[in-house]
C-alpha cells in the first residue's frame, strides 16, 4: 500500500515516474513553483484538513492546478498535498534564510517603514542587495543580521528547538506562529542541514535505535504512537505538546509518567542521530 503523504498522485494524475506502479488517467512532470506568503497550510485535500505547513520561499513541485488549488509536493521533504494556487510565485532563486525566530520585511530599509511581512524561522528568501544592515529581497527589506546564507546551519538540533519555546501549539505547524511536536524536531534538523521528514510516524526512521534502558542524552528523540520529543539532557525533554498547547522543556520522567497516565501508553522507540 502506498503512502498518499509520499506518493506524488491523485485521481486524475499521477507523476510521470509512477507509471507503470499506479494507474490513473493520465502522468504528468512537475512544475517548479515557490511558496509567496509567510505561511499556507499544506492540505489533505481541496478546502481540506491541515497536514504541514510550508514558509514562504520554501519550493513546491506543483503536478496539478485544479479548481483554485495547486496539487504538489514539498521539497523539503517530500510531502504531497494541496495549496491554494495564488499561494505560489515563480521560484525567486533563494540565497539566504532567516535564522532568528521570527523578523519582519519592511516596505523601506528602515525599522520606521511599514511592515511589510511577518516572517518565521527558516523562511527562506532570495537576497538582491545589501544597504547598510538591510537586505534587500523581492519581498522586502530584511534585517541582514536576521539570515544566514543558503548551507550555513546551527549544529545543534536541540539549541534549534529551544528557539520555539512559548510557541503555541498547532496540529501541523511547521512555525513561530504554531508548531507540533513532529514539526518541531523537523525545523530543529532542518536548521542543522540534516533531512527530517514532516510526521512523527515517518521521523520513526531517525538515526539508529536504542535499547531499552539506555542512558538518554542531548538530541535523543523519544516516539510515542502520534508523539515524540527531544531530550535536552539525560533528564529534561523539549516537545510541542497539546497538554501545555505550547512548546516547554519539562523532566522526562513526569511527561512520561503523565502520558502513561492519560493515554496508557509507552514509548515505542528511542533513537539516537
Amino acid at each position: 500500500m502506498t503512502d498518499r503523504r509520499l506518493t506524488l498522485a491523485n485521481d486524475r494524475v499521477a507523476h510521470l515516474s509512477l507509471e507503470g506502479q499506479i494507474a490513473a488517467p493520465r502522468y504528468a512532470e512537475t512544475e517548479a513553483a515557490e511558496i509567496a506568503l509567510p505561511v499556507i497550510d499544506l492540505l489533505a485535500a481541496p478546502e481540506g484538513a491541515r497536514e504541514r505547513q510550508l514558509l514562504l520561499g520554501e519550493r513546491f513541485d506543483v503536478l496539478e492546478r485544479h479548481e483554485g488549488f495547486a496539487y504538489g509536493r514539498a521539497a523539503r521533504d517530500g510531502y504531497c498535498g494541496y495549496v491554494p494556487e495564488d499561494a505560489l510565485c515563480i521560484p525567486t532563486g533563494i540565497s539566504h534564510w532567516v535564522c532568528v525566530p521570527a523578523s519582519h520585511l519592511y516596505s523601506e530599509p528602515r525599522a520606521q517603514a511599514p511592515r511589510h511581512l511577518w516572517v518565521s524561522f527558516g523562511t527562506k528568501l532570495r537576497v538582491l542587495r545589501q544597504e547598510g544592515v538591510w537586505a534587500e529581497t523581492p519581498h522586502g527589506f530584511i534585517h541582514a543580521g536576521h539570515l544566514s546564507s543558503l548551507g550555513k546551519w546551527h549544529n545543534d538540533p536541540v539549541e534549534v528547538a529551544g528557539l520555539f519555546l512559548g510557541t503555541p501549539y498547532l496540529w501541523g505547524g511547521n512555525s513561530q506562529g504554531g508548531i507540533d511536536c513532529s514539526g518541531l524536531v523537523q525545523m530543529a534538523w532542518l536548521a542543522c542541514g540534516r533531512a527530517c521528514p514532516g510526521d512523527s510516524d515517518l521521523q520513526r526512521s531517525l538515526g539508529q535505535p536504542l535499547p531499552d534502558g539506555t542512558a538518554l542524552q542531548r538530541g535523543d528523540l523519544i516516539f510515542w504512537k502520534g508523539h515524540v520529543a527531544m531530550m535536552v539532557d539525560a533528564d529534561l525533554m523539549i516537545h510541542a505538546t497539546g497538554h501545555f498547547m505550547a512548546t516547554v522543556i519539562e523532566p522526562a520522567a513526569e511527561a512520561l509518567a503523565r502520558i502513561r497516565q492519560q493515554t496508557g501508553l509507552d514509548p515505542l522507540m528511542l533513537r539516537r542521530a
